[in-house]
């Protein structure tokens, strides 16, 4: 007799499908459109991959969809690394996302590296070489499509902030073929228009297709070669783009940018209060205490006629003063001086007898003089007369005369010259050249 057959629980059931399905499909990638996307407070995200035929339940939990560097939207494409499974409680086939990436982006992402890469290498994107948002711009340029609500996002948020900076609007198409050449020509415009202080380059969020444009090279360098400070708001806070690192500063959206740039008129005014809030109080201290320094002053003011016055009736006091002391001193003082006189009377020389010793010492010094003289001048003949005596002229008149050899000594001896040698000699009258025959 057959045995009957087993019977199974619907929960054994579900978890035999289980196990099925997780054994016959590991760890594979599966492409398809969100739909219906869900973000729950949990963290866990809920969402429908669908393709034209079919749709199936999919589930990313907290732990793996925190590490996403982007946010999945309803009707984007992409390719999820899932493990099939059956949801138990509700008996749903669905599958567990471990990771999951846009699809097609991986030729795109990695052209977006190379191009970052060789322009940080090229030090287009220095820190240094950033240059500084004006504090109080008065004209703001703004680079985006005509038709990009990105730009009504900025128009809105300059006007609500401060309506009295003026904007200059550049259109330039933000996606699509040539894109990238509008807005790098744009760029250019505004720098050599000039008139503005610094320029907005935004655009709303959209996959990395639609923002490619501004992973350009050709945007890049226009950035940098730009005069006026630019600041980019492209896309949702997690898009980046290479316009993003060459621009002066990077704001995470379109209104984030307009903020940046426009200081909020509501603050400004309530500076410009307190500032002239305390200025008028500075200016009332000041006033009071050169008020109260001009009454010091004027308290110690004298009137010159006054001060004339005063000065005159000070000298009319000494001059009095002076006169009584000199009647007191006066009489006092003569008969000292007369005392003084006599006495100097009696010290002086007797001027006569000077004048007579005077006029014999200088007929003494006369006569002295002469005696002197007269001594003198027979020592000196005397003197002339010994020399006569001695003088070689006086010798060569007798017959003498001086012989010299050519260095014109004397030459004494006759064994000091030889035959031949030329000589001088000098008479009393004059002299002669000679030459010696010979010697004895």
């Amino acid at each position: 007799m057959p045995s009957p057959p087993e019977i199974l629980t619907v929960s054994a059931l579900a978890r035999s499908v289980r196990d099925l399905l997780e054994h016959r499909f590991p760890l594979f990638w599966v492409a398809g459109e969100i739909s219906n996307f869900t973000l729950a407070r949990s963290g866990h995200a809920y969402f429908v991959l669908k393709d034209e035929y079919a749709q199936v339940r999919c589930v990313m939990f907290r732990q793996r969809h925190q590490y996403l560097d982007w946010q999945p939207r309803d009707g984007m494409q992409i390719e999820a690394q899932a493990l099939v499974t059956l949801y138990e409680p509700r008996g749903d086939f669905q599958l567990n996302v471990e990771s999951m990436r846009r699809a097609g982006l991986g030729a795109l992402f990695e052209a977006f590296l190379r191009l970052r890469d060789k322009l940080e290498k090229e030090g287009l994107f220095k820190g240094e070489t950033k240059r500084s948002l004006p504090a109080y711009p008065r004209t703001i340029g703004v680079i985006t499509s005509l038709d990009a609500a990105a730009l009504r996002d900025v128009l809105t948020t300059l006007n609500r902030r401060n309506p009295s900076v003026g904007v200059v609007v550049f259109p330039v198409p933000v996606q699509g073929e040539g894109a990238g050449e509008r807005i790098a020509a744009a760029l250019e415009v505004a720098g050599r228009r000039g008139g503005c202080d610094v320029l907005l380059l935004v655009r709303g969020g959209g996959s990395i297709e639609d923002l490619w444009a501004f992973n350009e090279e050709i945007v890049a360098r226009a950035i940098r070669a730009c005069p006026i400070p630019v600041v980019t708001g492209i896309g949702h806070e997690s898009d980046f783009t290479i316009a993003d690192f060459a621009a002066d500063r990077r704001a995470p959206t379109p209104t984030a940018a307009a903020e940046l740039v426009s200081p909020e008129r509501t603050r400004l005014l309530d500076a410009i209060s307190r500032l002239a809030a305390r200025l008028a109080a500075r200016a009332r201290r000041e006033i009071e205490g050169r008020t109260q320094h001009l009454d010091h002053l004027s308290r110690g003011l004298v009137h010159p006629g006054s001060r004339l016055r005063a000065q005159s009736e000070l000298l009319a006091q000494l001059r009095l003063r002076l006169v009584q002391a000199t009647g007191r001193i006066a009489p006092d003082r003569r008969g000292a001086v007369a005392q003084l006189l006599q006495r100097a009377r009696t010290q002086l020389p007797d001027a006569e007898q000077l004048l007579a010793t005077s006029l014999q010492l200088v007929a003494r010094l006369r006569a002295a003089a002469r005696t002197t003289l007269d001594r003198a001048a027979s020592d000196c003949a005397r003197q002339i007369a010994n020399l006569s005596h001695l003088d070689p002229a006086a010798v060569l008149e007798r017959g003498y005369s001086v012989v010299r050899d050519r260095s014109g000594r004397i030459v004494r001896r006759s064994t000091s010259v030889a035959p031949g040698d030329p000589l001088e000699v000098t008479f009393s009258e004059g002299g002669a050249d000679v030459r010696v025959e010979r010697s004895r």
